[in-house]
């Protein structure tokens, strides 16, 4: 049988000990290493992040568009296209149609969706006021019209040579009819 001596427990525990010492050391090592590099790899981070928000920033300055109309309480986001996604969220545009002069075709729900921004666009007189605002580019719009038009009649979209904003939206329990909202632009002095 193995027998301990004095002399033979002191090295044991010597050569524990420094094995102790060396593991807490290179803890200790990767630990302090470990948060440098973590703070290299935040300072990294804060820097590119700084770099990609102007850039957002600059992309929102760009894609302002919407419309407002303070008689029936209508303030949206335009997005182009008039898909069922689009409509879904947004008012959509009439991609065939002009974005900031002559005629500019908008469409939207009124009713049965989530969102139903043309709503109220029977309500619409001669004379209420649209504003519509495409990048850097604001008008106002002041109506002419407001009627029911066949849902195959697109000449209310085609393209004027005064600056002109048409809306349109289906007509409650007549699927073969919209209701058509046509504006023209006043007087540049009257911009907003």
């Amino acid at each position: 049988m193995f027998k301990f001596t004095r002399t033979g427990v002191n090295i044991i525990s010597l050569i524990i000990t420094t094995i102790i010492f060396f593991m807490i050391q290179i803890f200790i090592y990767q630990y302090t290493n470990g948060i440098e590099m973590n703070v290299e790899i935040n300072e990294d981070m804060m820097q590119k992040q700084q770099e990609v928000i102007p850039e957002v920033k600059k992309t929102e300055e760009t894609e302002i568009w919407k419309i407002e109309i303070e008689k029936i309480s209508l303030k949206a986001d335009i997005k182009q296209g008039t898909s069922k996604e689009i409509l879904n969220k947004y008012i959509g545009h009439f991609e065939e149609t002009q974005l900031e002069k002559g005629n500019i075709g908008l469409a939207a729900h009124n009713r049965g969706y989530e969102v139903n921004y043309f709503e109220k666009l029977k309500l619409l007189k001669e004379g209420d006021e649209i504003k519509y605002t495409y990048n850097k580019c604001k008008k106002i719009y002041e109506v002419i019209k407001n009627r029911i038009i066949k849902d195959t009649d697109w000449e209310y979209l085609e393209n004027t040579e005064e600056n002109m904003l048409t809306l349109i939206t289906c007509v409650e329990n007549e699927p073969n009819y919209r209701r058509c909202v046509q504006a023209i632009e006043k007087e540049k002095e009257e911009r907003y």
